[in-house]
């Protein structure tokens, strides 16, 4: 193994149990925003425009301000646990060990349904756009795809992600053009302006506009997948918060911009056709059939690039979580020799994707996705104000507010959104949480000993 800062941190021992550091900031930001994706509004903007009445613009930014906490929280504990096990590392570490476990294993809930929900969603569009085509035959097509760039190696995700992401804003972009150019032709020049894109006129309202944050927040599930790439970064350090909380900003401009101006070519959310395909309607209102199919491809582009860059961060995860001991090391914590990646955890999950893929509904996925999230969101903040505030004491001036205000308000809003959940989603989340629990309960003989600890050395 090439033992360049390139390859390898100063101070490590290339092995079996150390990844190849190659990712830079931008490569990390880059990452966040292909997770994220800069048509991620596209799906929700018709909810989002109806349940907050008008009020989406209002509702990205308020969404923004809450995941800024959590994002920093993330970015906090990136400084001082530099891991690929991301939620599962800072909370193991910062309360115990046992905690920790349940942590990644809602976590695993999560990052399973990401690339999950992405390849159900790529293959009904593709099935739609070419009917000739049946559904499974898409699935088992997206499903070895997105294993076979995986397993080459983060360098080679980071090249693809390049593609889709040029792809993906040029539509951005268009779209924006588009809806820029209809309403000047309208409406005049004047009308680019106007309140109606950010709130109906005479109808500011806060309890819609946090109905849709909670919507909106959607938009940004996966940011944390960056820092499951700790150990593939250079300078982990400076560069997971950094990349972090860029992205999450960049998401919300992004975003503030696209249901600014299609609020303003479409300036009536009631009269949307159907709700949940409105950015579609919108589309073809101002550019044609064309839009329409452009838009179509692009969320089919879109759905394949998260497939991607979910399977890249769960497979981190287990990665972590196997080489810690607590899942069996031989299939999670193994790296491919030549590719420097965790090969047996990718392929764990590509089979673990097909199967759900092929028998899971669409909706109950997307359901379940929020519940392992902000689990996840809310013992990270909670691990800012452990290991920060109460055991490090860091309490001064302005540290109170970095180390105990900004993650408590982190946790508070996600606690909203978590109980917010369906009660099905919660249901079988919370199923989900009792067979990690009997599991650990196993594991340490009753919570009678730690689970196993990755010290640096080699697994214990």
């Amino acid at each position: 193994m090439n033992e360049s800062l390139q390859e390898v941190r100063v101070g490590e021992k290339p092995g079996n149990d150390v990844i190849r550091r190659v990712l830079t900031r931008w490569d990390l930001i880059l990452f966040g925003l292909v997770m994220l994706s800069p048509t991620a509004v596209y799906p929700v903007y018709g909810i989002i425009q109806t349940v907050s009445h008008g009020q989406a613009a209002l509702s990205y930014i308020a969404a923004m301000v809450a995941m800024l906490f959590t994002a920093a929280s993330y970015g906090k504990m990136a400084t001082v646990y530099p891991s690929a096990g991301s939620t599962y590392t800072y909370v193991q570490q910062s309360f115990t060990p046992h905690v920790g476990f349940l942590a990644g294993w809602a976590m695993i809930l999560d990052y399973f349904l990401i690339p999950l929900v992405s390849i159900i969603y790529a293959a009904l569009t593709a099935a739609r756009l070419i009917p000739s085509v049946p559904y499974f035959v898409w699935v088992i097509v997206f499903t070895i795809g997105i294993t076979a760039v995986n397993v080459r190696g983060i360098r080679m995700l980071a090249q693809a992600n390049t593609v889709m992401m040029a792809m993906m804003s040029i539509c951005a972009v268009v779209f924006i053009a588009l809806a820029i150019h209809y309403v000047k032709l309208h409406y005049g020049t004047g009308a680019l302006i106007s309140s109606i894109g950010i709130f109906p006129p005479h109808q500011f309202s806060l309890r819609p506009v946090m109905l849709g944050a909670s919507i909106a927040a959607l938009s940004y599930i996966g940011f944390d997948a960056i820092s499951t790439l700790a150990e593939d970064t250079v300078n982990p350090e400076k560069d997971i918060a950094f990349a972090t909380v860029l992205t999450c900003i960049i998401q919300t401009v992004i975003c503030v911009i696209t249901v600014y101006f299609a609020a303003l070519a479409w300036n009536n959310f009631h009269s949307f056709p159907l709700v949940d395909t409105a950015i579609l309607d919108i589309g073809h209102r101002i550019g044609g059939p064309t839009m329409f199919l452009i838009l179509t491809i692009v969320l089919l582009v879109a759905g394949i690039s998260s497939a991607l860059t979910g399977q890249a961060g769960s497979s981190r995860l287990l990665f972590a979580m196997g080489r810690d001991g607590v899942i069996p090391r031989a299939l999670f914590g193994h790296l491919h020799p030549k590719y420097g990646t965790p090969t047996r955890a990718i392929y764990i999950m590509s089979v673990a994707t097909l199967i759900g893929a092929l028998t899971m509904n669409f909706t109950i996925a997307v359901e379940l996705l929020n519940f392992g999230a902000f689990v996840g969101f809310i013992l990270v903040n909670l691990s800012v104000i452990q290991h920060f505030f109460i055991a490090g004491k860091q309490r001064s001036g302005t540290a109170v507010i970095h180390n105990l205000i900004f993650p408590l308000a982190g946790a508070i809003f996600c606690i909203y959104i978590w109980l917010s959940l369906s009660e099905h989603a919660k249901v079988v989340g919370f199923i989900w949480l009792a067979i990690g629990g009997l599991y650990l309960a196993f594991h340490t003989r009753g919570f009678t000993r730690q689970p196993s600890q990755w010290s640096g050395e080699e697994p214990k």
